[in-house]
């Protein structure tokens, strides 16, 4: 494989995790949306309903009987945080892989610095909920943030070849 295969390949990759990155991004800004305006008994009654015909056939399914515990649970206050947190964090990201697509240097750099961070809530939150979720996503984050740095460098590269040859 040549240098120059490679690098379109890495390219392409790096384009694709843009897409797949901004689709999360949108779907987690929707959610949020969505979190914040229903109501807590809406949520109640949606989760009774996702969970009726598991309880129906196992009265003691785990999953079933937990999500209907979290409905009858959950607070306003958290409610209003998940639904504002994904929000916000959705439209962080979106923001800035539209500033990635379009190429913007400045925004390299912030990728980098706002995803890491992203990155370490993600392994702070783990340390409470062990969920191997956070670690699947780490590890997608970490290939993103390798993908905007060798993008950032190629085309820091290709503005200074630019550059010295004017």
């Amino acid at each position: 494989m040549t240098p120059d295969t490679q690098n379109r390949q890495l390219h392409e990759l790096f384009e694709i995790s843009l897409i797949l990155k901004g689709a999360f991004a949108f779907l987690e800004t929707v959610s949020g949306i969505f979190i914040y305006m229903i109501s807590g008994a809406f949520l109640s009654r949606m989760i009774i309903a996702l969970t009726q015909d598991d309880l129906s056939q196992d009265s003691n399914d785990f999953i079933a009987q937990h999500l209907v515990q979290f409905g009858h649970s959950i607070s306003i206050g958290s409610k209003h945080f998940v639904g504002i947190y994904l929000m916000t964090h959705g439209i962080i990201k979106l923001l800035i892989i539209i500033g990635l697509m379009r190429k913007y240097l400045w925004c390299y750099p912030l990728a980098l610095v706002t995803f890491g961070l992203f990155i370490v809530y993600q392994l702070y939150r783990y340390t409470f909920t062990h969920s191997i979720w956070l670690l699947v996503l780490t590890v997608f984050d970490l290939i993103i943030m390798y993908l905007i740095w060798r993008e950032y460098s190629q085309l820091r590269k290709l503005a200074l070849s630019v550059t010295i040859a004017e």
